[in-house]
C-alpha cells in the first residue's frame, strides 16, 4: 500500500506545474486515501456499505415489522435468507418515492412508493435484479470507482484500518451513488438474467420481469418525480424494448 501511495505521489509530481500553489498536507492526505481505496477488499467494502446502511436507515422512515408493507415484503422474501453465500437482511423505506437497492453487505431497501405499483413477482424480480448486482460483484466495482473518485477529492476524511468512522457528508455522497447506480449495458444484461433466473428458482413467474419492464416502460412517460432516480438507474441502457425482447428470447429458450 506505501509504495501505491508513494508511485501516485511521484506521478503528481510529474505532471504538476511548478507554480501550482500546493496544500501539501491535504494532497499527501488524498493521495495515501486514494492507495486505500485501490485496494479496499470485498471484506472492507462490505464494512463500508453496513456503516453506508445504518445511515440510511437513520435518515429515512423504516417501516416496523408490523407495518402492512412490511409484512408484505417479508412474505414475499421468506426463505430468502442468502444469495451466493451472502447473508441477505431486508427492510422497507416509508415513503411516495419508488425505489430499491441492494448492498454488498447483504442489506436490501425498498421503498414503499415502489411497492405501489409493482406486484409481487415483478417486486421480487426487482429485487432478484438488484443482488444480482451485488452477486455478480457489479456493485463492489461500482462502489470502489465512488471511492476513488471521493479519495482523490478528499472527501473520504479520517479513516481506520477497518474502515469505520466515515463522515456523514461521505456518507451521504454515498447515499446518492448508491440511489442513482448505473452499469453497464453487459452488467444490466447480466441482472437481468440473474432477477429472471431468482423469479424461476424461488418458484415464481420469470416472465415478471417482462412486465416488469413494460411497466417500467410506461412509467418513464409519465414524467413523474416520484420514479426519477428509479428510471434513471434502470433505463441508462439497454432500453426498455431491447430488455424486454431478450427476456422473451430467454423465456422461449426454457
Amino acid at each position: 500500500m506505501k509504495r501505491t501511495a508513494v508511485l501516485l505521489f511521484a506521478f503528481c509530481l510529474s505532471v504538476m506545474p511548478l507554480e501550482a500553489q500546493i496544500n501539501w498536507g491535504k494532497a499527501l492526505s488524498g493521495i495515501w486515501k486514494t492507495g486505500q481505496a485501490l485496494t479496499v477488499s470485498e471484506k472492507d467494502m462490505a464494512k463500508i456499505a453496513a456503516e453506508e446502511v445504518a445511515y440510511m436507515d437513520k435518515s429515512n422512515k423504516v417501516c416496523s415489522d408490523h407495518n402492512s408493507y412490511s409484512k408484505r415484503l417479508s412474505k414475499l422474501v421468506k426463505g430468502i435468507d442468502s444469495v451466493e453465500g451472502l447473508q441477505l437482511n431486508f427492510k422497507v423505506y416509508k415513503t411516495k418515492e419508488a425505489n430499491a437497492f441492494a448492498c454488498p453487505d447483504g442489506s436490501v431497501r425498498v421503498f414503499s412508493g415502489l411497492m405501489d405499483v409493482l406486484s409481487d413477482d415483478e417486486l421480487l424480480g426487482v429485487l432478484g435484479h438488484e443482488i444480482g448486482h451485488v452477486a455478480l460483484k457489479h456493485s463492489y466495482k461500482a462502489w470502489k470507482e465512488a471511492l476513488l473518485r471521493s479519495a482523490a477529492s478528499d472527501a473520504l476524511g479520517a479513516v481506520s484500518d477497518t474502515w469505520a468512522g466515515l463522515s456523514d457528508s461521505f456518507l451521504g455522497d454515498l447515499s446518492s451513488m448508491v440511489l442513482s447506480a448505473s452499469h453497464s449495458k453487459r452488467q444490466e444484461t447480466k441482472a437481468d438474467d440473474y432477477g429472471y433466473d431468482f423469479l424461476k428458482n424461488h418458484g415464481y413467474n420469470p416472465l415478471a420481469m417482462v412486465s416488469l419492464f413494460e411497466k417500467l416502460k410506461s412509467l418513464s412517460k409519465k414524467n413523474d418525480s416520484r420514479y426519477a432516480k428509479f428510471l434513471k438507474a434502470f433505463a441508462s441502457h439497454p432500453d426498455y424494448d431491447e430488455r424486454i425482447s431478450h427476456l422473451k428470447e430467454k423465456a422461449k429458450e426454457d
